[in-house]
C-alpha cells in the first residue's frame, strides 16, 4: 500500500463526507493505493455514524473509536500504530488541509528522500490575535531549543516515511513537537513545504489558549528527556555539586572572618548573623537535594525496561 491517510477527529459530523470524497478523488486521480483512518477521539455528535456510513461504501475507509476525548496525541499514536502505507499523511478533519497537497507530499517522501515533510501555512485565515501571533512567538522559540527550522512545528498537515512513525511514541500533548521526536529517534531529514490554509466551513477549533502555555512546557520536558533521560546524574548531579561547592565557599569565608577577628583578639561577629552562613547552609542541603535526586534517577533508569532501547536501522 502506497498512502495511509490519518486524520483524528472530534465532533467533525459534518465535515467528514466532504473531506472523504477529497481524499478520494485526489487518490483516484493518481491511482495511489491507500486506506484512510479516522480516528474518533470520542465524539458525541454521530461522527461515528457518519464514519460507518463512509465504510459501508469503501472498503478503503478504516476507523477507530476512543471510548472518550483523549485528546489528538492519543489518535495519532493509535493512527500510527495501524497504519500500513510506505507514506504515511496525517491532515486534520475540519478541512482547513487540503487533500490536494498529498501527491506533492508523497513525492517529496518517496523521490526526494526525506524522513518527514511538515506543512506551512504561510497564509493563514485565523484570528491573528488569538492564534497567529502566539504561533509565530511560540515556533521561533521551538526553533531555538529543537534545532529544527520549521516555521510551522504544529501543522496538522505532515507526511512521514512509514519507519518514522513505528519509531516514535506520541503520548500526552506532544503531537505539537513530532518532527522533534521524530530527530531525537535519529531521522534527520525534515523538510518543509508551503500548503494552502484554508478557511474552516464547520464547527470550531477545539484548541484554546492554554495550548500556549502547555506547549511551552511539553517542550521543556521533551528537552529535559532528550538530554537527561537516560543520564538524570548528568543534570542534578551536576547542579548538586556546583550548589555544594558555593556552600563550601561561604562557610569558608564564614569561618575566615571568625578565625581573622580571633587572630587580632577584635571581638568576632556570631556566626549567624553573617548572611554567608545562611547562604552556605541552603545551598549545602540543596546541593545534597539535587544530588541525591539525581541519585535516585539514575537507579531508576537503571532498572527501566527501556533503560536499553535504541532505534536500530539496520542489522546484520
Amino acid at each position: 500500500m502506497q498512502i495511509s491517510v490519518i486524520v483524528p477527529l472530534y465532533n467533525e459530523a459534518e465535515s467528514l463526507p466532504k473531506l472523504f470524497e477529497w481524499i478520494e478523488r485526489v487518490m483516484n486521480k493518481h491511482k495511489f493505493t491507500y486506506e484512510v483512518i479516522f480516528v474518533d477521539d470520542g465524539s458525541n455528535d454521530g461522527s461515528w455514524e457518519v464514519i460507518e456510513r463512509l465504510k459501508s461504501r469503501s472498503d478503503s475507509v478504516c476507523g477507530i473509536r476512543f471510548r472518550k476525548n483523549y485528546g489528538k496525541s492519543p489518535a495519532l499514536f493509535c493512527g500510527f500504530k495501524r497504519a500500513k502505507g510506505d507514506v504515511v499523511i496525517t491532515l486534520d478533519a475540519d478541512l482547513q488541509d487540503s487533500p490536494d497537497e498529498i501527491p506533492e507530499l508523497y513525492k517529496m517522501i518517496t523521490s526526494d528522500g526525506y524522513d518527514l515533510v511538515s506543512g506551512w501555512k504561510k497564509k493563514r485565515y485565523d484570528n491573528a490575535i488569538t492564534k497567529n501571533i502566539p504561533s509565530k512567538i511560540y515556533n521561533i522559540f521551538a526553533r531555538k531549543v529543537t534545532g529544527i527550522k520549521l516555521h510551522d512545528m504544529n501543522c496538522g498537515l505532515k507526511a512521514y516515511r512509514n519507519d518514522v512513525v513505528k519509531n516514535i511514541e506520541v503520548y500526552g500533548e506532544m503531537h505539537r513537537y513530532i518532527p522533534y521526536l521524530a530527530k531525537n529517534a535519529g531521522f534527520s531529514k525534515i523538510g518543509e513545504k508551503v500548503v494552502e490554509h484554508r478557511k474552516r466551513e464547520f464547527g470550531k477549533s477545539k484548541f484554546g489558549l492554554e495550548r500556549f502555555v502547555n506547549g511551552y512546557l511539553d517542550l521543556f520536558s521533551l528537552w529535559f528527556l532528550n538530554k537527561f533521560g537516560k543520564k538524570p546524574m548528568h543534570f542534578f548531579g551536576l547542579g548538586g555539586t556546583l550548589m555544594f561547592l558555593v556552600g563550601f565557599v561561604a562557610i569558608f569565608i564564614v569561618g575566615a572572618v571568625k578565625l581573622h577577628h580571633l587572630h587580632y583578639g577584635t571581638p568576632a561577629p556570631l556566626v549567624t548573623s553573617s548572611p554567608w552562613f545562611y547562604i552556605a547552609l541552603t545551598m549545602m542541603i540543596l546541593g545534597t537535594q539535587m544530588f541525591l535526586v539525581g541519585f535516585l534517577g539514575e537507579l531508576i533508569t537503571r532498572n527501566s525496561n527501556e533503560r536499553n532501547f535504541y532505534n536500530i536501522k539496520e542489522e546484520f
